[in-house]
């Protein structure tokens, strides 16, 4: 996160490689997105460069988005741990108090996102921003119980929401 938000004229003004290199990190390490958003710029409107993104991310083929969904870390999982999260996921996940679990709610979360992976084959994806560490243990119990297809379909919209709300921190309304 800018501590200035940047403006879109300077956005559109940014050759590709300073857009990748300020926007590559949006999606979690796959810079292929912002790379793909780019050819839709001038971005009329932040609400345009939000929808470039997810766009990207939406359209891409099937490998790609399951590149993009194991690029995510486990939430409270070893890469919080090992502090091995990238800056906006630490922020992100400090943010819905998921640093600060007791010894019980890390034993739940870790039990979770094992039955998740194992479900799915993907990391559980939860835009966390606003949510309550009950809040996202709840959202596990409703979405163990999706196919694996709707599931893939809900993981890509979560990715999507994160992508908005990153975008949001970092570009002037």
């Amino acid at each position: 996160m800018t501590a200035t938000p940047i403006s879109l004229d300077a956005i559109n003004a940014m050759g590709e490689q300073a857009f990748v290199a300020t926007f590559g990190d949006v999606a979690e390490h796959s810079p292929w997105v912002a790379e793909d958003a780019a050819a839709s710029r001038p971005f009329a409107t932040r609400g345009a460069m939000i929808a470039a993104f997810q766009d990207a991310v939406m359209k891409a083929d099937r490998a790609r988005q399951q590149a993009l969904l194991l690029a995510h870390p486990d939430l409270a999982g070893r890469a919080a741990i090992a502090g091995g999260l990238t800056e906006d996921s630490r922020r992100e996940q400090a943010g819905a108090g998921l640093d600060r679990l007791t010894r019980e709610e890390f034993g739940r979360f870790t039990a979770m996102n094992a039955a998740y992976r194992q479900t799915y084959g993907i990391p559980f994806i939860f835009a966390v921003r606003g949510a309550t560490k009950d809040q996202i243990l709840a959202g596990f119990k409703i979405r163990l119980s999706n196919t694996v297809e709707v599931e893939f379909a809900t993981a890509l919209e979560q990715v999507c929401r994160i992508i908005r709300f990153r975008i949001e921190d970092r570009v002037a309304p």
